[in-house]
């Protein structure tokens, strides 16, 4: 599933690809993937205008467009914007494809379609789309931080993957968080001390840096993510890792690690 590193790869394809340049046309290849909007009204609406700007909250990622309205894209499970030539042959999951002057397209590209695109009508309902989401998980500051975990009930994890307490980590980032803090996942977000709290957000400093260079959360040797599938061993300790399911989803931890 993408996560902020992913969206914020899309966000640097979306600004070196489609930023400035005019929208010859919008072909919607499958409106399976449109949430609150028509193809005819997305193409009324974008076609003839440039993309400005886009920017990046959480998982979300908004691209402003000229006179007002603004393209909000949600990648759900498989999601994904690509700049390709306009004589690139066309995937099967291609949904939505913008053509853009400069013979170069943008397109959206989604397998399992549970997410898609959504047109804001003026800022203010960018803002208002967004105003569910709790601050985002490179912008918020450490104090805010260790007090958000202090008051909120449930798992360390489950406040962690939680959109509306921070916005922008899911399943491999909590896991990688959670291991790099020796934190597990099952404890109790507002039980942990103030210092295992700051241990957590320097996790999640480190992680997330070196996840949005890679454009996603990396599969390396010397990280969690690297043996979580094939070798269920911790690569910090050796120790046999463990899994079940926390807050819903798979959880991968190191019982001898993380208490």
């Amino acid at each position: 599933m993408p996560e902020l590193p992913d969206v914020e790869g899309f966000r640097e394809v979306l600004n070196s690809c489609a930023r400035g340049r005019r929208v010859l046309r919008v072909e919607v290849r499958d409106t399976g993937v449109l949430r609150g909007v028509s193809a005819t009204r997305l193409q009324r609406e974008v076609e003839g205008r440039r993309l400005g700007r886009p920017r990046r909250h959480g998982k979300l990622l908004v691209a402003p467009v000229d006179d007002g309205p603004a393209l909000v894209w949600h990648f759900g499970m498989t999601g994904a914007l690509l700049c390709t030539r306009t004589d690139d042959p066309l995937h099967a999951h291609d949904r939505i494809v913008f053509a853009l002057d400069g013979e170069q397209q943008l397109r959206y590209r989604d397998q399992r379609k549970l997410q898609g695109v959504r047109l804001a009508a003026t800022p203010g309902a960018v803002e208002q789309i967004l105003a569910g989401l709790g601050p985002d998980a490179l912008g918020i500051e450490r104090q805010e931080f260790v007090a958000l975990l202090a008051r909120r009930r449930g798992t360390v994890k489950s406040v962690l993957m939680d959109q509306s307490a921070i916005a922008g980590l899911g399943n491999l980032l909590s896991d990688e968080i959670l291991w790099r803090a020796r934190v597990a996942p099952e404890r109790p977000a507002r039980d942990l001390g103030e210092g295992e709290a700051r241990r957590v957000f320097t996790a999640m400093r480190r992680v997330l840096a070196a996840s949005v260079r890679a454009a996603c959360v990396p599969p390396r040797r010397t990280w969690l993510t690297g043996h979580r599938d094939d070798e269920p061993a911790c690569p910090r300790c050796g120790a046999d890792l463990r899994s079940r399911r926390v807050a819903g989803r798979r959880t991968v931890w190191c019982p001898h690690c993380q208490h």
